[in-house]
């Protein structure tokens, strides 16, 4: 069976004025193994993050999805028009259904 997921970092700010806008920034620390990588002989399994949910008060924000492409320990920056107190959920899914989620309120 797999580890969890490790624990996403988000940063953002806890007070906004309304109207403001706001520098969010998430890091999920991950390998991102594309499973065609080599060590000691053998092939490293495959183990992949798949896609980033963003949601601001229960509404999708933003959708990510990730391919072989996509660096280790992924890094984001977005910004975000602040109309009310705003809660956010940042969920982070992998191919073998693991998720891992990071919750932020921002309020006005």
């Amino acid at each position: 069976m797999s580890a969890p997921l490790s624990v996403p970092r988000i940063r953002a700010p806890r007070t906004a004025k309304l109207g403001e806008i706001v520098e969010i920034r998430t890091l999920m620390e991950h390998p991102m193994e594309t499973g065609l990588r080599m060590e000691a002989g053998r092939t490293v399994p495959r183990d992949m993050l798949t896609r980033m949910i963003v949601r601001a008060n229960g509404e999708i924000l933003l959708q990510a999805e990730f391919r072989n492409g996509t660096s280790a320990n992924p890094y984001h920056v977005f910004f975000l028009k602040i109309a009310g107190t705003t809660d956010l959920d940042i969920i982070w899914l992998d191919e073998s259904g693991r998720s891992a989620k990071a919750q932020a309120r921002i309020a006005v």
